[in-house]
């Protein structure tokens, strides 16, 4: 089972019909997927609450989304090689970005571009 998929899914088809919300679970992968994708503006906010015994989330959508998608396997790159994957998930080379997981926590591929660093790649937006 894998929650951060879910998340996406749930985002990606509330986006699609037009709701301004949804509700995923939490974990911390989630979570931390969900904070560049507000730094970068492509959700409005969310919020942590109990249902029960679970953490869920509510994420406050802005309607920005064209497409979003968990990348399995989760390919370990370095900054050099990311460009070909730039090529492979974004459609253009400013208009989305490529989600990795670093040493220094989770950023687009552009920040990583830019401190040199790699990580493995977890979700492409745009």
């Amino acid at each position: 089972m894998d929650r951060l998929a879910d998340a996406i899914n749930k985002i990606k088809t509330n986006e699609r019909i037009g709701r301004r919300e949804c509700v995923v679970n939490s974990t911390k992968l989630v979570k931390a997927v969900l904070d560049v994708l507000q730094k970068r503006g492509y959700i409005a906010a969310y919020e942590e609450y109990d249902e029960g015994k679970f953490k869920m989330l509510k994420v406050a959508l802005s309607n920005k989304i064209n497409d979003i998608g968990v990348i399995k396997p989760r390919f370990a790159v370095t900054y050099d090689i990311m460009q070909k994957y730039e090529t492979m998930y974004i459609p253009s080379r400013d208009f989305g970005a490529l989600i990795i997981s670093t040493p220094q926590g989770m950023m687009t591929n552009t920040e990583a571009n830019e401190k040199h660093i790699g990580g493995r790649l977890i979700a492409y937006v745009y």
